[in-house]
């Protein structure tokens, strides 16, 4: 594949891997195919990259010498930020394990998708453009309102009874998705197919650790509105409009 303009990159990544040959790799690889790439050997290193050259996605090692990746995330989402600042800012973790419970840890840490070592270089461009089209926004939607719940896609904002609501990229995806469809029961493979843009082989614990995150952060703290997002069972989701 030849590389593209260099003037005009495809997007901005930071990779983070303690490992140069890894890390080396991966940075010019990722730049023949398009994109800008900067890199980092270390968690501190990396939540400086991310401040000073704000990419629009971090590939982040589970395994670095001062912290844990998923450490690293969660010092990003601590961090104060708006518009396509940390707390929007996409991750897709790197790690040996593949187990599903670390797969679920990278997730509720705060990442947008795991990849396991080896991985081949298509794969992981594949998955980069992924996670960049399913944050980008959904592209077309206006402000979406269900009861005293918004969403904004443009300015990338919740509210719920006028509060903010803070939400990673693919939980602001899943509650657009619910919000486009309210009232419609939407199954976990239509989920995997819509929010993720592919699937993790049927591994449907995603969507149901997902689903509770959501449901977490817009249902739990809204001081006794109507719960918003149910469950059907052995069917799927649904986002339910209060009755006026």
């Amino acid at each position: 594949m030849a590389p593209t303009d260099a003037a005009m990159p495809e997007a901005s990544l930071l990779v983070v891997d303690d490992e140069p040959n890894i890390r080396e790799l991966l940075s010019a690889s990722l730049r023949f195919v398009g994109f800008k790439v900067v890199s980092a050997a270390t968690g501190a290193d990396a939540l400086a990259a991310v401040a000073k050259e704000r990419p629009d996605l971090v590939v982040l090692d589970v395994m670095l010498p001062d912290m844990t990746g998923f450490a690293v995330v969660r010092r990003l989402r601590e961090e104060p930020g708006g518009g396509p600042g940390p707390d929007h800012l996409p991750v897709l973790f790197l790690t040996a394990k593949d187990g599903v419970d670390d797969k679920i840890s990278g997730l509720t840490a705060g990442g947008d998708d795991y990849v396991t070592k080896p991985f081949s270089l298509e794969e992981l461009i594949a998955r980069i453009r992924a996670i960049l089209r399913r944050t980008g926004g959904p592209s077309g939607e206006g402000r979406l309102v269900a009861g005293d719940l918004e969403l904004d896609p443009v300015g990338h904002q919740v509210l719920r009874a006028g509060r903010p609501v803070s939400l990673s990229p693919t939980e602001f995806k899943l509650l657009a998705y619910l919000m486009t469809n309210a009232d419609r029961v939407v199954s976990k493979p239509q989920i995997l197919e819509h929010v993720w843009a592919y699937d993790f082989g049927g591994d449907h614990s995603i969507v149901e650790s997902y689903i509770s995150y959501v449901r977490r952060k817009v249902d739990s703290g809204a001081d006794g509105a109507p719960k918003l997002i149910h469950t059907v069972r052995g069917i799927g989701y649904v986002l339910r409009r209060p009755q006026s």
